[in-house]
């Protein structure tokens, strides 16, 4: 049963990878992996079942969803008073290159101030307003993950590995900042030079869809929203910092405080237009899908986690690769196909003891496994996201962005390296 877990988890992704050539959506493969891997995992216990584990990994899943849910449904709500328009309309070129060298730079340094999930969410939403041909759009939001990815791995609350490793004491806010910084930015601008000399031309904007109730939302309500909105979601780290709650919990407390502004705000329109521009209304035309896709990949990679999967891999890693460079590198492409939380989690109780606070093993760990992720589109919370809003084809991904994300990745870790050996 061990073995076949690991097959089952191999067949499930590559069903997900072919999810456009099968016309099986994604996220009942996800659901039905993560049920096989649990009855596997069950069967293979040598004690009773008890769903103990599974209700802790549950907890820790579900505080993730919550969080995709309120920031999703934030981004709805200020779309939907056409907010976004406070920042597309001043975004005046069509050049291919000079809009996503744009779009790129403002999702990396949002990243490392909100985090790569929910900007990655951001500035999805920003890019439907900006670009009109899906496949286009696509480039563009590929770029966003990689960005997105690179400028979480930096910052102590950018990225959920880098604050695990700042939360247990391994890394300092200041010398992660400043040893990681420029991998982390070559991490991107690698990508994004190689881009700069393939892509051509102007993007075509959207055109503006004309409804009974677009101008229903006044300038100042659609600056209020859009200010309080992306406001919250700026506060939400800082929420985390001054009650120690996760994360989730600030994110909840952003889509209460702007459920009740809204509520008032509109409390006089007539009940036709009030859903269009209330939580309540708003919350159902969020990815549902992609919300549930999330915790079929999540708990099927709990399942490998419990069953020590992850930790003998780690102890392979350890075992069979002596070089601590070459071990965080490997643990970033790994975490392009497993949680990086997990992989993570393995390398701080194997080396708890070991190395020191700021010891650059942690720094590149952190680095590796934040922007490893963005190799595949299913390798990060923020890839998965955008997979799921843009609905972007897994192979279209893997043949036109991995292999920059790949080259960026290995830059930064090389750039790092070279640092570490010689400053």
């Amino acid at each position: 049963m061990f073995t076949l877990m690991i097959v089952v988890f191999i067949a499930g992704y590559a069903l997900i990878a072919l999810e456009h050539p099968l016309k099986i959506n994604k996220s009942a493969t996800a659901l039905l992996l993560a049920t096989a891997m649990w009855v596997l995992f069950g069967i293979a216990s040598p004690q009773p079942f008890s769903d103990k584990i599974l209700v802790e990994h549950l907890g820790e899943i579900s505080g993730i969803l919550f969080f995709l849910l309120g920031a999703m449904t934030i981004v709805e709500l200020i779309d939907s008073h056409e907010g976004f328009r406070i920042i597309t309309d001043k975004i005046k070129t069509t050049d291919k290159v000079k809009l996503l060298w744009l779009i790129s730079i403002i999702a990396f340094f949002l990243s490392a101030v909100l985090d790569n999930l929910t900007t990655a969410i951001v500035m999805v939403a920003l890019l439907r307003k900006l670009i009109g041909e899906k496949k286009e759009r696509w480039f563009f939001a590929g770029m966003v993950i990689i960005a997105a990815n690179s400028g979480g791995a930096f910052s102590p609350i950018g990225d959920v590995t880098t604050i695990m490793l700042w939360a247990g004491g391994h890394v300092t806010t200041v010398n992660i900042i400043l040893k990681t910084f420029i991998p982390s930015a070559l991490s991107m601008i690698v990508p994004l030079g190689i881009l700069s000399f393939t892509l051509k031309g102007s993007i075509m904007k959207p055109a503006r869809t004309v409804i009974d109730h677009a101008n229903s939302s006044t300038p100042s309500e659609r600056n209020i929203v859009f200010f309080l909105g992306v406001g919250l979601l700026l506060f939400v780290p800082v929420f985390k910092a001054l009650t120690n709650l996760p994360p989730y919990m600030g994110m909840l407390f952003a889509l209460g405080m702007l459920w009740v502004v809204t509520e008032i705000m509109h409390k006089a329109k007539n009940d036709a237009y009030r859903p269009m521009v209330t939580v309540a209304g708003v919350i159902r035309r969020v990815d549902t899908p992609s919300i549930l896709f999330f915790l079929g990949i999540l708990l099927a990679v709990a399942a490998l986690q419990s069953s020590g999967h992850i930790k003998l891999l780690a102890g392979a890693l350890d075992k069979h690769v002596e070089n601590l460079y070459l071990i965080n590198v490997m643990i970033g492409l790994l975490s392009a196909v497993v949680d990086n939380v997990p992989l993570v989690a393995g390398a701080m109780a194997m080396y708890q003891d070991t190395f020191p606070t700021d010891h650059y093993f942690w720094e590149m760990l952190a680095y590796c496994a934040g922007t490893g992720g963005s190799i595949l589109i299913i390798g990060s919370a923020a890839g998965v996201a955008v997979m799921g809003m843009e609905k972007i084809d897994f192979i279209w991904y893997l043949k036109k962005i991995s292999w920059l994300a790949l080259t960026g990745y290995l830059a930064g870790a090389v750039v790092y390296w070279l640092m570490s050996v010689y400053l």
